[in-house]
C-alpha cells in the first residue's frame, strides 16, 4: 500500500528552528556577577538578602508587566463624563503593579529607612539597577520620590509627615487627597518653555495666602513645560517669590480636599518612557507651601537634583546591562555559518567589548552611590560625591545610546522589531543624558566644582591616588589629567566634553582595578586609556579576555 502525504505535509513552511528561547523569566540579580561584587565591594553587602529578593522579580514578574505598560501609554482624562475638570491620567494596571512591586521592595524608601547603616544608598541603588532593566518609565517616579527627602527636610513642620509618607513601603494609586494615603509618590516641575536648564529664568509666580515665608501657603500661576509624573501625590516646583526664585511643595489635592488647580494641558509623545506620564500643565492659583528659605529655591530643589543625577547615571548602566543580557542569550543559542554566534571571533569581540564597557558603567555608578551614601560623615566622600556625579551622569549617559544600538545589532533584524526588548532600549537610551541637565551642564558643573571647590578636585584626584601601581597606562592617565587641570586655560570650557570624558574613563579604569580582577581592568585601561581599541565596539585586541569577560556578563 502506498504511503499518501497529504498536501499540506508537503508545503509545510513554519518550522521554527534556530531562533532563541524566551530569556524570561530568569534571576536578574544572581546571574549578574559585577552587580554582586559592587553591592559588597562598596559597602552594602549587608543588604544582600534585599537586593536577591527583588532579582527573580526583575527579571520574571516585572519584566512581563513592562511590556504590558508601555504597549499601552498613559492618557490623559481632562474632564469626567459629566463635564468637570479632573486633570486625571489613565494607566494601565500593569503600571500600578510596576510600582507596588518597586516601593514595597525598597526602590524608593529602603536607603531612608536604614540611613543610619553604611551602604544603604548603594543597597538601593541595586535595586532601582535591578528595577530599571524591566521598566524605565516606571523609574522616574520612583527616583524622585527617592530622591525628595533631603529637600523636604529643608522644612521640618512640613516635611515630617510628607517624608514619612514618600519612604513608606506602600504604594496607593487612586486619585485622592496624600493625606488619605499610606504612601505617597512626589514629582518635580523645574523646566519652562522659556527657560530649559536656565531655570532663573522662570516666570511662574508666587503670591502669599496668609503671611508670607517658609512653610506657609502660597498661591502659583505659570506653567511648566516638563511636569514629570503629573499623577504624583505632590511636586517640588520653582516659582518666583517677592524674595527671588523659591521652591515650593505643590500637592495634587489642595489643603481642604478638593483638586488643586493644575491644569494639565497635553502629555509629551515622547521618543521613549511610554509607561510613564510627562506633562505641560498650567498652574491658576494652585495651592502651595514654600520649602526652605525665601528666594533660595534653587539650593533647596538641588538637593534633590544631585540624587536625581545620581539615578540617571544608575539608569544608564542599568539599561547597558539589560541590553547586554538581551545580546549575549541570542548570541548563545543562534547559529550562523556551522557555530553558535557566540563562537564566532568576531561577535566574541563585539561581545566582549560591550561586557566591558558594562562592568565599567556600573563600576563607576557603584562607586557614585558609595560617595552618596558616605558623604553625611565623610568630607572627602562628600567633595567626591560633588564632582563624581556630574562626571558619572555624563560619561556613562553618553555612552549608553552607542551601546545600546551595539546591542541591538547582536539580533540583526530581530532586534529592529517591537517583539524585542533592544527596541524599547534604544528608544529609551538617550533620556538619561537629557534629563536633569544635559551633557553641556553636566560639564560646565565639573569645571564649577574644579575652580571653586578645591577638596572637590583633590578628592577626584585621590581617588586615582590610591590605585596608583595597578596598571602602568591609568597612572599616566592620571599624572596627564592633574597636569591638565592644573594648566587651565580660557578655552577649557569649550573643551570640556574631552575633558570630563577622560575623567570618566579614568575613574572606571580605578574602580575595575580596585575590583581586583587583573585581566579584565587591564583590557579596559588598555582599550580605553592606552589606545589600542576602535570607534566602535568589537575592536579590542585578540589578547583580551573575551570569553571571561562574556561569562560575567551571563553565566552560561
Amino acid at each position: 500500500m502506498m504511503n499518501v502525504v497529504s498536501l499540506a505535509d508537503h508545503f509545510r513552511t513554519h518550522d521554527v528552528d534556530n531562533q532563541p528561547p524566551p530569556l524570561a523569566p530568569y534571576d536578574a540579580y544572581a546571574t549578574d556577577v559585577p552587580l554582586r561584587e559592587a553591592l559588597a565591594r562598596d559597602g552594602a553587602a549587608w543588604a544582600e538578602a534585599q537586593v536577591a529578593a527583588y532579582g527573580p522579580i526583575a527579571g520574571g514578574e516585572a519584566m512581563a508587566l513592562g511590556v504590558a505598560a508601555n504597549e499601552h501609554k498613559p492618557t490623559l482624562r481632562a474632564y469626567d463624563q459629566f463635564g468637570h475638570r479632573t486633570d486625571d491620567v489613565e494607566f494601565h494596571p500593569a503600571y500600578h503593579r510596576l510600582m507596588e512591586l518597586a516601593i514595597e521592595h525598597g526602590v524608593t524608601g529602603f536607603a531612608w529607612r536604614n540611613v543610619r547603616r553604611d551602604g544603604a544608598h548603594v543597597a538601593r541603588a541595586a535595586l532601582m539597577y535591578l528595577h530599571y532593566q524591566a521598566d524605565q518609565g516606571t523609574s522616574c517616579p520612583l527616583t524622585m520620590t527617592y530622591a525628595c527627602v533631603p529637600a523636604l527636610e529643608q522644612q521640618p513642620d512640613l516635611g515630617r509627615e510628607w517624608v514619612l509618607r514618600a519612604i513608606a513601603p506602600a504604594y496607593d494609586g487612586r486619585s485622592i487627597p496624600a493625606t488619605a494615603k499610606p504612601g505617597n509618590t512626589i514629582g518635580m516641575g523645574m523646566t519652562e518653555k522659556q527657560g530649559g536648564s536656565d531655570v532663573r529664568t522662570n516666570t511662574t509666580r508666587a503670591t502669599p495666602v496668609a503671611d508670607a515665608g517658609a512653610g506657609q501657603l502660597y498661591e502659583l500661576v505659570g506653567h511648566k513645560w516638563f511636569f514629570s509624573a503629573p499623577m504624583s501625590d505632590a511636586h517640588l516646583v520653582l516659582a518666583q517669590s517677592d524674595e527671588g526664585l523659591s521652591c515650593f511643595l505643590l500637592p495634587r489635592f489642595a489643603p481642604d480636599g478638593t483638586r488643586n488647580a493644575v491644569r494639565v494641558q497635553r502629555l509629551k509623545d515622547k521618543l521613549g518612557d511610554w509607561s510613564n506620564a510627562s506633562a505641560e500643565v498650567e498652574f491658576e492659583g494652585a495651592l502651595a507651601w514654600m520649602v526652605g528659605d525665601p528666594g533660595h529655591g534653587l539650593a533647596t530643589i538641588l538637593q534633590m537634583v544631585a540624587l536625581t543625577r545620581q539615578d540617571c547615571c544608575i539608569g544608564s548602566a542599568s539599561l547597558m546591562r539589560q541590553a547586554l543580557v538581551q545580546a549575549v542569550h541570542h548570541a548563545r543559542h543562534r547559529r550562523a555559518f556551522g557555530k553558535a554566534l557566540v563562537e564566532q571571533p568576531l561577535m566574541r569581540n563585539v561581545l566582549a567589548d560591550l561586557a566591558l564597557e558594562s562592568e565599567a558603567a556600573t563600576a563607576l555608578a557603584f562607586r557614585v552611590a558609595r560617595a552618596v551614601d558616605a558623604s553625611p560623615r565623610d568630607a572627602r566622600e562628600r567633595a567626591l560625591a560633588r564632582i563624581v556625579t556630574a562626571v558619572g551622569k555624563y560619561w556613562v549617559c553618553k555612552r549608553c545610546p552607542t551601546f545600546a544600538a551595539e546591542a541591538l545589532e547582536c539580533l540583526g533584524g530581530n532586534g529592529f522589531v517591537e517583539d524585542s526588548n533592544l527596541a524599547r532600549l534604544y528608544r529609551q537610551a538617550p533620556l538619561n543624558s537629557i534629563w536633569e541637565g544635559s551633557g553641556n551642564i553636566q560639564c560646565l558643573d565639573v569645571l564649577r566644582a574644579l575652580r571653586k571647590e578645591p577638596e572637590s578636585r583633590e578628592a577626584l584626584f585621590a581617588e586615582l591616588d590610591v590605585v596608583r601601581g595597578g596598571n602602568r597606562v591609568l597612572d599616566a592617565e592620571a599624572a596627564s589629567l592633574r597636569k591638565l587641570v592644573a594648566e587651565e586655560d580660557g578655552d577649557v570650557e569649550t573643551r570640556s566634553r574631552r575633558l570630563v570624558e577622560r575623567m570618566g574613563m579614568a575613574l572606571q579604569g580605578a574602580c575595575l582595578v580596585r575590583g581586583g580582577n587583573v585581566a579584565i581592568a587591564d583590557a579596559f585601561c588598555e582599550s580605553r586609556l592606552g589606545g589600542a581599541h576602535g570607534v566602535a565596539f568589537g575592536t579590542l585586541n585578540g589578547d583580551a579576555p573575551f570569553d571571561a569577560l562574556i561569562e560575567r556578563a551571563l553565566p552560561a
